[in-house]
């Protein structure tokens, strides 16, 4: 388990970059976390850390999936957020497996909403609001 403390949206970049240097193989993270507790904004920050540009990332509430492509790599980069699905079956109906096993990176908001068939090696990140208001982003790998 890596803990990530971010104490104000400014060291985002630092956040974002840390977490990078974390990442492994895995492509699928799931991000778990209250509504308002910075999953899309961190999301972003990641994207942006990934080549992204700046103005391209936002948050894909009304049309499910967004698709990024890395200007420094290439690679595509995909942002779910599934808070408005009705169920699994939504989910294959938009082929979310396929996005999974295509090998690209993919970022899940609300993933509990589809648990039962995230892949085996989605790495589990959990964002913690503080009373101070920071976050901690902690991954379980």
């Amino acid at each position: 388990m890596t803990t990530i403390h971010v104490p104000s949206l400014d060291k985002l970049p630092e956040a974002a970059e840390k977490f990078v240097e974390t990442m492994g193989d895995e492509t699928v993270y799931a991000f778990y976390g209250d509504m308002g507790a910075g999953k899309t904004t961190f999301i972003n920050a990641l994207c942006r850390r990934l080549g992204v540009e700046d103005d391209v990332t936002n948050s894909p509430s009304f049309a499910i999936i967004n698709e990024y492509r890395s200007d420094t790599t290439a690679e595509l980069i995909y942002h779910f957020d599934l808070y408005r699905l009705e169920g699994i079956d939504e989910a294959l109906e938009i082929g979310v497996e396929d996005y999974f096993d295509s090998g690209a990176l993919c970022f899940l908001e609300w993933p509990e909403r589809i648990a039962d068939i995230l892949p085996d090696d989605t790495v589990r990140v959990d964002i913690r609001v503080n009373d101070d208001n920071s976050r901690d982003i902690i991954i379980n790998d």
